[in-house]
């Protein structure tokens, strides 16, 4: 979710085979989600130098940037955002548009190809948005990838103070009752530093990310499940819930506040 300082890239001009090497292939293509989900599986993502580039790096950050699941910082201030339900959250119901907000900056990582790339990924389950709406407009969300038990931050956006920080909320507490274990936001930000990121070494986030892939979880279902959370809620995701009162909820799962 973090991406302001590229390191470690190669160009992705290929497919990656089981060891992580490259052989060559067409870039600009809509990527193939075999090849994506490969790509996280062994620690690297996706990015583009702007909008309009044309070529497609793989990274891998020599640290990483995670937020543990059970340190996530509520303060005071954001958990009476939540619990005010001051916005309405939804999950997947407008992931294209959340990917295209994000891509709306001055400077993005985002081209045409990640775009359709994790689109097309998300219409096969594998990547999730969270939307927080006001006045029916969409103000805010995240996306990323699901994969075992863990969940691969790309981006977010914010159009209303805080509207990201609650989207980020709801992902912290969806990933808690689904029996996740591994929160990645690749780089290290200071927005993500105030909500409970810490940098760990590659080394160590590889070790955590096998635990994560190699995991159970602790889901409902007996294995990870991103779903959870609207059975807690007695709600369905694709749709607005009273906002308040999951918020509320929302905030007790994510415990303390300071």
């Amino acid at each position: 979710m973090g991406r302001d300082r590229p390191e470690a890239r190669a160009p992705l001009e290929g497919r990656l085979t089981e060891t992580g090497t490259l052989v060559q292939a067409e870039t600009m293509a809509v990527l193939d989600p075999d090849l994506l989900l490969r790509a996280y599986a062994i620690g690297v993502f996706p990015m583009a130098d702007s909008r309009d580039a044309t070529d497609v790096f793989w990274v891998e950050p020599r640290r990483r940037a995670i937020i543990p699941l059970d340190a996530f910082h509520l303060s005071r201030s954001l958990r009476r955002t939540l619990r005010s339900g001051l916005f309405a959250v939804t999950c997947d119901t407008a992931f294209a548009d959340v990917v295209i907000r994000c891509a709306e900056r001055k400077e993005t990582w985002i081209n045409a190809s990640i775009q359709e790339s994790f689109t097309h990924l998300h219409r096969l389950g594998h990547a999730h948005s969270i939307e927080c709406w006001k006045e029916g407009e969409l103000v805010g969300g995240l996306y990323g990838v699901k994969l075992g038990a863990a969940f691969f931050g790309e981006s977010m956006f914010s159009l209303r103070t805080d509207a990201s920080k609650v989207a980020l909320a709801w992902l912290v507490a969806r990933l808690k009752v689904g029996g996740f274990r591994l929160l990645d936001c690749q780089f290290m930000t200071e927005h993500l530093k105030s909500l409970g990121a810490i940098e760990i070494t590659q080394k160590v986030y590889v070790s955590m990310l096998s635990g994560a892939l190699s995991s159970s979880g602790a889901g409902a279902g007996g294995g990870p499940e991103f779903g959870a959370l609207e059975r807690l809620l007695g709600a369905d995701s694709s749709r607005t819930v009273d906002s308040a009162a999951s918020g509320c909820v929302i905030a007790q799962l994510l415990g303390q506040t300071s």
